[in-house]
Order: C-alpha cells, then sequence, then structure tokens
C-alpha cells in the first residue's frame, strides 16, 4: 500500500464527504414554488395560491368595457372604460408576496328615474387595495418519483392530485375620494333617494376610508392539464356594508401556449348581491409575458352586467434557483475532486521523472 499522503489525505476526503452526504440526504429539502414561465392570477377575477416567487416583480394590467342596465331604478344603465392593474412581489421567502391592487372605473350614467331621462358622467375607483398572501400549505413540494414502467401510472387521474395548495391573503382597501361616485363598487350609489329617506335625514353610502378583506384561496392541479382554484373573501370589515364572496375558476391547458378557462363568482352583502360567469383565453407570448382576454355577463337584473376585457401579464425575473445542500454538497466534492486528481497527477508526474533520473544514475 503506498504511504503518499497525498493518497491518504484523497482516501480520507472521499469517505469523509460521503457521510456528509448521507447525511444531508435525510435533512429536510425546500423546494421553490418559482417556476419557469410566468405565473399570473389572470385571466379570470381569482387568485390562485402560489406565490410569484422570491425577488421576482410582477405586473398585470388591462382594460375592460362594462355595461351595467338595473330594472330596479326603470332600466337605468351606466356604460364605461375599467382600467385594472396589480403588481406582485415575491420576498424574504418563496412563499410570501405583496400585492397592490387598483381599479378605476369611468363612464356615463343614464338615469331614467325622473319622467325625463339625465344623462351624467362619473368616474372614480372601485378599489386601492394592499396586502400580503402566505402559501400554508403546498402538497407539490416533494416530487414524485416517476414509473418508467407504466404510461397510466404517471398520467391517469389520482385522488391525491386533488389536495390542494392552500393560502391566505390579508390587507386592507382605501379610498382617497371623500365622494366616491361608486360606494361600495355600486355603479347606481345614491341615484336614487326617496323623499322619505331625505325628510329622515338617511345620510347617502359613503364608503370609509379603510376596511379590511381576508381571502382563502385553494389550488388544484390533476390530469396534467387542469387547475381547479376556489376563492372565499370576507371584504369590507370595518364598514357598513361586508361583503362575502367565492369564486370558481377551472382552467384547462390546451397546449404549452393557449389555455382557456371558465369562472363563476358570486357576492352577498345588505346592498345587493350579484352573480357572474365569465369565459376566456389566456397566450403564453413568453416565459415572461401573457396576454389574455374575457367576456362574462351576470344572471340577474338588478343589476344586469355585461363585460369584455383584454390585460397583458408581465414579469421582472430576479429569482436565484435554490440550491439543495446535497447540491452543495456534490459541486464541492467535484471541485475538490478535480484539484486533487490533478494534484495527484502532478506528483505522479514528478515521482517518475525522479525514478527515471536516479535509473540513469
Amino acid at each position: 500500500m503506498s504511504k503518499n499522503p497525498i493518497f491518504l489525505y484523497y482516501i480520507c476526503f472521499m469517505i469523509t464527504l460521503r457521510l456528509s452526504l448521507a447525511f444531508f440526504l435525510f435533512s429536510v429539502i425546500v423546494k421553490a414554488q418559482y417556476t419557469d414561465q410566468i405565473n399570473s392570477n389572470r385571466p379570470g377575477a381569482s387568485i390562485g395560491a402560489f406565490a410569484v416567487g422570491k425577488n421576482v416583480i410582477q405586473s398585470e394590467i388591462g382594460i375592460a368595457f362594462q355595461q351595467y342596465s338595473h330594472s330596479g331604478y326603470n332600466n337605468s344603465t351606466f356604460e364605461g372604460g375599467l382600467g385594472f392593474i396589480a403588481f406582485r412581489w415575491g420576498f424574504l421567502t418563496e412563499t410570501l408576496e405583496l400585492t397592490l391592487e387598483s381599479k378605476y372605473l369611468k363612464g356615463s350614467l343614464n338615469s331614467k328615474i325622473a319622467s325625463v331621462p339625465s344623462r351624467s358622467s362619473r368616474n372614480g375607483f372601485l378599489q386601492n387595495f394592499i396586502g400580503f398572501k402566505y402559501l400554508v400549505y403546498d402538497p407539490f413540494r416533494k416530487e414524485r418519483e416517476e414509473n418508467v414502467y407504466s404510461w397510466k401510472a404517471n398520467n391517469g387521474f389520482k385522488f391525491r392530485e386533488l389536495i390542494p395548495a392552500v393560502s391566505i391573503t390579508l390587507g386592507s382597501n382605501m379610498s382617497f375620494e371623500k365622494n366616491n361616485p361608486f360606494p361600495f363598487n355600486n355603479v347606481f350609489g345614491n341615484v336614487y333617494r326617496p323623499i322619505f329617506f331625505q325628510n329622515l335625514g338617511v345620510p347617502v353610502d359613503k364608503e370609509p376610508f379603510f376596511h379590511l378583506r381576508g381571502t382563502l384561496a385553494t389550488q388544484s392541479h390533476f390530469l396534467g392539464s387542469w387547475v381547479f382554484v376556489t376563492n372565499f373573501s370576507y371584504d369590507r370589515y370595518l364598514s357598513t356594508d361586508p361583503l362575502m364572496s367565492y369564486i370558481l375558476t377551472l382552467t384547462h391547458t390546451i397546449n404549452p401556449l393557449w389555455s382557456v378557462y371558465i369562472e363563476n363568482q358570486g357576492s352577498k352583502s345588505e346592498l345587493y348581491r350579484d352573480s357572474l360567469f365569465r369565459f376566456g383565453f389566456a397566450y403564453l407570448y413568453s416565459d415572461n409575458i401573457q396576454v389574455e382576454a374575457t367576456i362574462g355577463g351576470s344572471t340577474k337584473s338588478t343589476p344586469s352586467r355585461i363585460l369584455a376585457n383584454v390585460g397583458v401579464s408581465y414579469r421582472l425575473d430576479f429569482h436565484k434557483d435554490f440550491t439543495s445542500a446535497e447540491e452543495i454538497q456534490s459541486k464541492a466534492f467535484k471541485k475538490e475532486e478535480r484539484k486533487l486528481n490533478k494534484t495527484v497527477k502532478k506528483d505522479t508526474k514528478i515521482e517518475r521523472k525522479r525514478n527515471r533520473k536516479a535509473k540513469r544514475n
């Protein structure tokens, strides 16, 4: 057995490194939820359970046309354009996201309450929301082993795929306008105030400057190309008109670039109830850009509602891929192995040269 100290060091290093790798194989591995392609809440109004990923900044913007008609107000109508924008920033961890959302509506109200209809223009914010989303549970955090012997085992339906990812979003909405023409998102707010109300001094509806919103979101993936998202929200807490709502969204990926979705949204408060259906598609222009379009309408007449929108989602990706302990140790091992091999070869070459000199002498 060779007494060369380099060889002895090499053997000791290999043993120590293998023991270290064996230890880290039993350590907990944190799997990032970051994806190579953009993860947008659009199209639709629901929010997914997953955050955008650490060090990712994302914007989701668009415009929409909306038409309302209210049978309770003698079929008064409102037509207008809506601009919406959302900023999402993943920070600190893969599971935490800061969200900013804003919606601004501008349009024309045609009031038919009086014998002579009157038309007036109205514009204002429907929403200015800031909040934090946190992924509570991620069923995809552990990669499943692929069965190379069975296509059905890898692509068939599995009940465990129905176990959803779960997140909670908490935040507040702020109303910066003193006389918001759309209190509590009601485009017909304060259109008709009976004389009886005025004589009693009942004030017009006014949304407070600050109220809270909480949303529980779930997201299930199944059959490889289907995603089911649910949102359950309690909004306007600390206001005179708290709102409870739900959103159910089913999305199907047709191919790597195109997807379609259908969505139902329901809401209930003291002022009104609403039920909306939406249908639309999304196109993945690149890994960081997605475009989408939607049409939809309500199922009631107080008010009835028709909408259509187009939008785009864009992200700035500063994400750094997570490197597990095994990968770090493996890279260190390979680096040291290359270094030792180089040293051993050099030492062997020197030893041979010495032997040749010794033979000549």
